[in-house]
């Protein structure tokens, strides 16, 4: 990276979090979006009508992040998941899960600068969101590392039914919700058997807390209402009449979204899944 693009970025992270800051501060004093009414009038999912789903086609590009494949399943992206726009993408991440328009920016703003590419100009295949160590990482909530499944879009069933079951929460009409304790949890246990059984794992601190940040998404955008869940996760599918549990009018900000993400992060215990992760050591080194 030149010179000249590490300060256009430093004085952009600077604006972005700044623009962030007030959204939170107007959150604080602002009403919030009536149930029914959360996802904008002209855009997809208004009053809880969703675009027709339809699953990934042979040849149709996804990734590791089921929020997008969602969207391209339901064709608010391109349904083949190829040439995206940055610049596109942004507002429909906003709109279609009320992350704060903040949020969005910086987001897709990341993802160009880790692709390499240019916000303004490029598009991007969503299978190319899968570069290791870039935004997908190890010791995943519900897939597999890349040393183990090189195709990132292939969802691990039995994670994803596992994480679903640990829910311990109900919400007032008896639903089950998973909370960020049971988050905290079920990454404590991934990330130690992940490490038990990947010889290449690794984990840096970015990507510890990204990690966290990814599955922090759980009880604030969905409310961690298993129901919803489910169809997001082992079908990539919006159920109808969702809408983002969000409901702040300026949107899901990074700096509101932080407290639970550090809650989650600083909530997990590897240690306490010593045992679980020698069993699959041991089960994963025996001979067949």
């Amino acid at each position: 990276m030149s010179f000249s693009s590490s300060v256009s970025n430093f004085f952009f992270d600077v604006w972005i979090m700044s623009w962030d800051v007030l959204l939170t501060l107007l959150n604080l004093v602002r009403r919030k979006r009536r149930i029914g009414h959360v996802t904008p009038e002209g855009y997809p999912g208004y009053g809880g009508h969703w675009p027709e789903f339809k699953p990934p086609r042979e040849g149709d590009s996804r990734c590791c992040c089921p929020g997008l494949n969602t969207m391209a399943n339901h064709g608010i992206i391109s349904r083949s998941g190829r040439g995206i726009s940055f610049v596109e993408l942004t507002p429909l991440i906003n709109t279609t899960y009320n992350f704060g328009p903040s949020f969005s920016s910086y987001t897709v703003h990341f993802a160009a600068r880790m692709l390499k590419k240019s916000y303004k100009k490029d598009t991007f295949d969503l299978d190319e969101l899968d570069l290791h160590n870039g935004i997908e990482h190890d010791g995943s909530l519900f897939r597999l590392d890349t040393a183990l499944e090189p195709n990132q879009s292939v969802k691990h069933v039995p994670f994803i039914e596992e994480v679903l079951a640990s829910a311990t929460g109900k919400d007032k009409e008896g639903r089950d919700i998973i909370t960020p304790k049971d988050i905290s949890r079920m990454l404590g246990k991934r990330r130690a058997v992940a490490r038990a059984v990947n010889s290449e794992f690794s984990l840096s601190f970015f990507h510890r807390v990204f990690s966290s940040a990814n599955s922090a998404t759980l009880p604030k955008i969905f409310g961690g209402r298993v129901d919803d869940l489910h169809s997001i996760f082992l079908h990539e599918r919006i159920p109808d009449g969702w809408e983002s549990r969000i409901r702040q009018p300026y949107g899901l900000t990074l700096t509101h979204f932080q407290k639970t993400v550090l809650a989650i992060e600083f909530g997990i215990r590897e240690k306490d899944w010593a045992e679980a992760a020698q069993e699959a050591k041991r089960d994963a080194t025996a001979p067949v």
